[in-house]
């Protein structure tokens, strides 16, 4: 079967939506997940907004991403680390690689990439405050 690339929120969805079930059940990442959040079909509702207006630039996401991952840090007592991030990161590019091919594709992947270095240095810097 070949491979398209990501045209749409619906190519979205079907991308975020199987890359959670992933996270989900990875023995590393699934309790950060599943001990947080507590209204799924919302949740991936609202990562499909933030990946399609992260990729197509055409929906407006609200959120504070880089607060909400500081506070799932704290409440699991610091304990996220560069592995957690790796863990996420590769499931993302699997998931891509499985489902997608082309310029959006790869711009999901960069975007995940430079958001996961973000995410991690910014997180361990609100350790110090």
């Amino acid at each position: 079967m070949e491979k398209k690339d990501i045209r749409n929120r619906e190519d979205i969805y079907r991308l975020v939506s199987t890359f959670y079930a992933k996270v989900r059940k990875d023995e590393k990442l699934g309790p950060f997940f599943n001990e947080t959040i507590t209204d799924w079909d919302q949740h991936l509702e609202h990562l499909t907004t933030f990946w399609e207006s992260s990729l197509f630039l055409k929906t407006k996401f609200y959120g504070n991403p880089l607060e909400a991952h500081v506070k799932v840090d704290a409440a699991f007592d610091h304990t996220i680390t560069e592995l957690h991030f790796g863990i996420w990161l590769n499931l993302w590019f699997e998931t891509i690689n499985e489902l997608f091919e082309g310029d959006y594709a790869e711009n999901a992947k960069r975007r995940a990439r430079k958001m996961g270095t973000f995410m991690y240095l910014n997180i361990f810097a609100a350790r110090k405050s």
